[in-house]
């Protein structure tokens, strides 16, 4: 043979045709004379893998170049008379080329509907709100459809009308001839923009646009459980769409001020609270600060320090759910730093007799690294 048709497109002789499809998109995409402007070997290879694919993607061409080595149906050149490259006939100009590999997009029409933008804001709120939850108003500019033209852009008792230089398409093809051919390129339309129709008379209260600034105050619910973060989503509450196209979202960052006690993981709280010798080695009842207030809680005596207890249900309450979750409350006791001789020589008491009753110290392997 002599071009191996299969080797310049990397398939197997026994590919299918979705095997053989696949790899000219990706082979098409990679030498593209547009993604590799002067590269002449570029566009040499992007000439045989065309070349290749025309014969192997047709089952009557490939029939043939397998039994007789080629696909030559008799014209000199074989496909299209320019040394087996043509003009792209086959695919009916640049712009179809450009469709095969990137499925169409470029042919996509912008006249249509098209949903409007989304809005993010940031909303601040406190610690207790957050867990809580709260309604709060918030002020918000965002485009909306113009009353005067119902969105058109057009006077009123006037019409958009469909753009002559496009007719309605939204694009133009512009030809342009190359060594390798004629190539059509597909562009926005400069007339219209690429909306498919034009205005003759602009409504006078949006200049045309159809859509207008207005700021607007909305009510929104934020829920007991938010965590510092999260986004709420209010759908339809952006920006107007286009054409009839719906109204994008409002999105609405939450930011949680830090607690002064509390640290928050997850639904669960946690918190750091200080109890002197006496009341470890005796035990208690304190009062530990919750978020609605405060509740009594029995120190067991012997408490040692860094001891974690959990009160269950006195966390956050979980997002849409009736579960709550817990708070720790981890005990550090204090040392005294000043004592008076009487207290110091109790203590003094209470350890000669601690010593007489074990006279070595007790050491132990520690749980975590220092």
């Amino acid at each position: 043979m002599a071009k191996d048709y299969y080797e310049t497109l990397g398939v197997d002789k026994n590919a299918s045709a979705d095997e053989i499809k696949s790899a000219y998109r990706k082979l098409a995409k990679q030498y593209h004379p547009d993604m590799n402007k002067g590269d002449e070997g570029a566009a040499q290879k992007f000439k045989e893998v065309n070349e290749a694919y025309q014969v192997l993607s047709d089952d009557q061409k490939r029939q043939q170049y397998d039994t007789f080595g080629t696909a030559d149906m008799g014209g000199a050149g074989g496909y299209g008379g320019q040394g087996g490259f043509g003009g792209f006939e086959g695919f009916g100009g640049f712009g179809d080329i450009f469709d095969n590999i990137f499925g169409g997009g470029m042919r996509q029409q912008r006249g249509g509907p098209q949903r409007g933008s989304d809005i993010r804001v940031n909303m601040r709120i406190s610690f207790e709100q957050a867990a809580n939850g709260l309604k709060e108003e918030i002020n918000v500019n965002r485009l909306e459809k113009c009353d005067t033209c119902s969105g058109t852009g057009a006077k009123p008792g006037t019409q958009r009308r469909t753009c002559p230089t496009c007719n309605g398409t939204g694009q133009q093809r512009v030809q342009q001839q190359t060594m390798f051919g004629n190539f059509v390129n597909v562009q926005t339309c400069p007339t219209c923009g690429g909306e498919g129709t034009i205005v003759d008379s602009p409504c006078e209260d949006c200049k045309g646009k159809g859509t207008k600034q207005k700021q607007r105050t909305i009510m929104v619910n934020v829920p007991a459980g938010i965590d510092n973060g999260q986004v709420l989503t209010m759908r339809g509450e952006g920006n107007a769409g286009k054409h009839g196209g719906p109204a994008g979202d409002l999105q609405i960052v939450i930011s949680v001020k830090p607690h002064k006690l509390f640290e928050r993981l997850g639904y669960d709280l946690y918190l750091d609270m200080n109890i002197n010798m006496m009341q470890a080695a005796l035990g208690d009842e304190i009062e530990v600060p919750v978020l609605d207030g405060k509740v009594r809680y029995k120190v067991e005596p012997g408490t040692q320090p860094g001891t974690v207890f959990r009160l269950k249900g006195k966390g956050i309450k979980y997002l849409n759910s009736n579960r709550t979750g817990d708070l720790y409350v981890r005990a550090n006791v204090q040392i005294p730093k000043k004592l008076s001789e009487k207290q110091k020589k109790i203590l003094r008491d209470f350890g000669d007799k601690a010593k007489a009753k074990d006279r070595e110290a007790e050491f132990v392997k520690p749980k975590d690294a220092f």
